[in-house]
């Protein structure tokens, strides 16, 4: 007469037990390491120490930001694609420069897509396509007419080999029928800094480096990457309306974790990237590095990533373009 009454005890007990498990499979054990492969300063540094300490107090454990740079990205991305797969190694870069790894570094020694696993996209921050004053060039138009009638003269700063501001100028430059050297420098405010000093002419920057000294006469603006003009610069055209490719150009930083993590960490760890990106603090900060929010998820990430390994490569074995 009893069996119901302990069948009923018995399923309340299994129903009560689970919960903890599935609270704990979202748990993480101890300290999470955000790795950015870069120097310290730039924007993705700037965005894993503004997030470290939200995500730091959602998931009650200690968050560190480790910069690990060299191999425009690919020594600190290796570190997290061969870190253990429990979820607590992530790392917060340029996913476009990740992308353009593959075709770029015929050596890597790891596979974006298959070793790294995506969490979330975090900012777009659109290029100033930008001159030195010493060039006689108001907009795109005498840019190409100065460039054509000086070929190979104009010097194009970068902030590295390998990156999108290396290979965005190239594309430019096919599509618009002339010649310019690429010269790396130590960084995007290195490469900014040259040509403000007129060490080299031209540079595809991130706007927050870029677009202060646009504002103060010491560069001259000619294009912005990206879906619409900046209101700080309204008269700069788009990439779009001065008929350049590489519209998207631009930084776009996400979120990335060992692939083989446990699933329920990456949901976790996804739930509470979009809750610190729609914090107002976060969000105006990000607007201060002159960009938007993309709280994108890992399946949109996904698709977007894969996408631009296989476009960009395209770019890269039709022009040529060589990594170091």
């Amino acid at each position: 007469m009893f069996r119901p009454f302990v069948m009923i005890a018995m399923a309340a007990w299994l129903a009560i037990a689970a919960l903890p498990a599935t609270a704990d499979a979202q748990s993480f054990g101890r300290a999470v390491r955000i790795v950015v492969p870069y120097a310290p300063g730039g924007s993705s540094d700037i965005l894993a120490r503004l997030i470290a300490p939200k995500l730091q107090e959602a998931i009650g454990q200690a968050v560190v930001v480790e910069n690990k740079p060299g191999g425009s990205g690919n020594i600190g991305a290796d570190a997290v694609a061969k870190a253990p797969k429990d979820g607590h190694t992530l790392l917060l870069l340029d996913v476009g420069t990740l992308a353009l790894a593959p075709s770029l570094f015929p050596d890597l020694t790891f596979d974006p897509q298959k070793d790294l696993a995506p969490v979330g996209m975090i900012m777009f921050a659109p290029y100033v396509l930008a001159v030195s004053p010493q060039v006689p060039a108001k907009s795109i138009a005498e840019l190409v007419a100065f460039a054509k009638a000086n070929p190979g003269k104009l010097a194009v700063a970068n902030s590295g080999i390998g990156g999108m501001n290396h290979v965005t100028p190239i594309r430019v430059a096919k599509a618009l029928g002339i010649e310019w050297k690429n010269v790396p420098y130590r960084g995007g405010a290195a490469a900014t800094r040259a040509v403000v000093a007129g060490e080299s002419q031209v540079i595809f920057n991130g706007v927050s480096a870029t677009l202060p000294f646009v504002k103060n006469g010491q560069l001259v603006g000619l294009a912005v990457s990206g879906p619409a003009r900046l209101p700080a610069v309204a008269d700069v055209p788009t990439f779009d309306e001065a008929k350049l490719p590489a519209g998207d150009a631009g930084t776009w930083q996400g979120l990335m974790v060992t692939a083989g993590s446990p699933p329920e960490l990456v949901a976790r760890l996804d739930a509470e990237l979009r809750k610190i990106l729609a914090m107002p603090d976060i969000a105006g900060k990000i607007a201060d590095l002159g960009g938007t929010v993309k709280a994108d998820g890992p399946a949109a990430f996904k698709s977007w990533f894969a996408d631009n390994v296989r476009t960009l490569g395209e770019v890269v074995r039709e022009n040529g373009i060589k990594g170091e």
